[in-house]
């Protein structure tokens, strides 16, 4: 039987809650030449990724070259868990079990509940037979009927003191420095780089600024339903148990043309769950020169290491002809 659209949301705002147990940039004048740097990727290995980029940055921004791109359709949209930064666990799933932990010290009864006792010990298959009423309720607690500002104080004081498991240094501190450089570099070509992810877009929006030097209005996610009220004489942004915009997948392109209202140039994204494929696609897809890119998880040493079970992603760059990097060959380093 096929789920109803309501589930289907459910479950893909709620991916992070799912994953807990594996716990702006200026527009330069149309007429700018490429930004001249020794080495502007000095992060990246020598190799066919780093070529393929500089090839293309130069041909789109140069004028009188066949393929140059005006300043103005220079889009860039990257996907951020596994592409801007380390998606084992899901960052935004350590910061929702973050979150219970303290809801429950404050009201112990809480813990009483079975969705939240299965998040809080990890039991997967407790919270995946519950199903959308559980994650709905997990959403309740955490996330909804809280106000904007109320939300991105709790993020913002999360980013403060959460440690990656694994890594030992605060989640700021793990965005991916040759994909930090790439976004760099595109702007001092008179890119606008954008985030298209699936996670939480005010999540994302408290630290792309810092993390990406990417402006908050330039973050595209997934996110709860909210209404304009009234509380205490102030107007706010009240947050609701329900799911709102869903970012992934086929439903990415549509978003990107929602806030943006153009394809992009150029997309990045990641081998995982094949939540990309359908972004790099639409990329794809315009008329006149593109870039895709796809980061293959293969460094078990100073990263991680996994695959999609069927393959999807790496199967689509293949028959696409996109630029497949591998961690482990094309970047000389991971994190700053």
């Amino acid at each position: 039987m096929m789920a109803s659209p309501t589930l289907r949301a459910a479950r893909a705002v709620a991916l992070p809650l799912l994953c807990l147990a594996a716990l702006a940039a200026s527009t330069p004048s149309p007429a700018q030449a490429p930004a001249a740097r020794a080495d502007p990727l000095p992060s990246w290995n020598e190799g066919a990724p780093k070529k393929a980029i500089l090839d293309f940055v130069k041909r789109v921004t140069t004028p009188g070259s066949p393929d140059f791109i005006p300043a103005e359709e220079r889009i860039a949209t990257f996907d951020n868990d596994g592409t801007l930064w380390p998606e084992q666990p899901i960052i935004q799933g350590a910061f929702v079990l973050w979150q219970l932990q303290k809801r429950v010290a404050k009201d112990p009864s809480l813990e009483k509940k079975p969705a939240v006792k299965a998040a809080l010990d990890g039991d997967l298959e407790s919270l995946t037979r519950a199903g959308e009423k559980a994650v709905m309720e997990l959403f309740a607690i955490t996330s909804a009927n809280l106000t904007d500002e109320q939300f991105d104080q709790e993020v913002r004081e999360f980013f403060q003191t959460a440690k990656h498991p694994k890594l030992g240094v605060p989640y700021t501190q793990l965005a991916y420095k040759p994909m930090v450089e790439l976004l760099e570099y595109l702007r001092a070509n008179g890119f606008r780089t954008y985030i298209s992810s699936g996670g939480g877009i005010d999540f994302m929006r408290a630290v792309s600024q810092q993390m990406y030097g990417i402006p908050p209005e330039q973050v595209i996610g997934s996110s709860l339903k909210k209404e304009f009220k009234d509380q205490g004489g102030r107007s706010v942004l009240w947050r609701k148990p329900e799911p709102g915009a869903v970012n992934d997948k086929e439903t990415k392109p549509v978003n990107i043309d929602l806030h943006i209202g153009r394809r992009p140039v150029l997309a990045a994204g990641n081998e995982r769950s094949g939540g990309d494929i359908a972004m790099l696609e639409y990329s794809q897809g315009r008329e006149g020169p593109s870039l895709q890119l796809l980061i293959n998880h293969d460094d078990g040493q100073r990263e991680f290491s996994y695959q999609e079970k069927d393959n999807a992603s790496l199967n689509a760059a293949r028959a696409h002809g996109w630029t497949v990097v591998s961690i482990q060959k094309d970047w000389k380093t991971v994190f700053p």
